[in-house]
């Protein structure tokens, strides 16, 4: 895996791919073989069947708009091209010690368990100093329970972070985290148990003790602002150079 090289991204879409397609893929390709390393086709199949099917075994080879003798990894010296040395993220001289969060979901994302991924990540400053896209460990029964728990999740980062400040003597209260749900803001900041929220694990009530202890704060920002929407959902080329652009993430070379 390390020869590998990263793909730039074009266009990205969900996928709709489903757990029970597995199957007729391996029917249509051929068998699975064993490897030391992973699961690998057969390529000789794979190769053969449209041949035999389409009676191509004796067709003659067509020119193609990409010469054959170009290597498309090696640069003008011949040497293999490592784009990922040339990007990195950008860490401001004057950034200040302003500690912010982004938390976002996704909604029943995946396909298989429909379980919601939590994205969020952490600035200090203009810097982004931390981040981390997971999948919940429980199936949230709407948009704003998906976000609630994503929320909770950049809540406890962030007070580890502010824990971690305290020890460097710098005192930090009222951390804003930026969610683009309206309603997971309202149940943080209502103590009343009702129909939307009685069904949420009280583990994750712990963001709401946070907040109305005045060490957390959400505030609502807007969709296209949300910079934690790239670690949830798949983007469209134009907002994913965007969002990576604001994440402070720019071309060294």
């Amino acid at each position: 895996m390390e020869d590998l090289l990263p793909l730039e991204t074009t266009q990205m879409g969900r996928s709709s791919v489903k757990h029970n397609d597995i199957w007729l893929w391996h029917r249509r390709l051929g068998h699975v073989h064993m490897d030391l390393i992973k699961k690998l086709l057969s390529k000789d199949l794979v190769r053969g069947l449209p041949k035999l099917r389409f009676g191509l075994d004796n067709a003659k080879p067509r020119d193609t708009p990409i010469s054959p003798s170009v290597n498309l990894v090696k640069d003008e010296n011949g040497k293999d091209v490592d784009n990922k040395l040339y990007r990195g993220l950008w860490y401001p001289r004057s950034s200040s010690l302003d500690l912010v969060g982004f938390s976002d979901s996704d909604y029943a994302g995946c396909l298989v368990d429909r379980k919601s991924t939590s994205g969020t990540c952490q600035f200090l400053g203009d810097a982004l100093v931390s981040w981390h896209s997971k999948k919940q460990t429980s199936v949230a029964l709407s948009t704003a329970e998906a976000e609630y728990v994503a929320a909770g999740s950049c809540c406890a980062q962030v007070l580890w972070m502010r824990q971690t400040l305290r020890d460097f003597g710098v005192s930090i209260d009222h951390i804003p985290i930026m969610c683009d749900t309206s309603s997971a803001i309202d149940i943080s900041k209502n103590h009343v148990q009702h129909s939307r929220t009685k069904h949420i694990d009280i583990r994750h009530h712990f963001l709401r003790d946070n907040v109305q202890k005045g060490l957390i704060e959400l505030k609502k920002v807007g969709s296209e602002d949300q910079l934690a929407d790239i670690f949830t959902k798949l983007l469209a080329e134009s907002s994913f150079c965007s969002l990576r652009r604001r994440l402070g993430m720019c071309d060294l070379s």
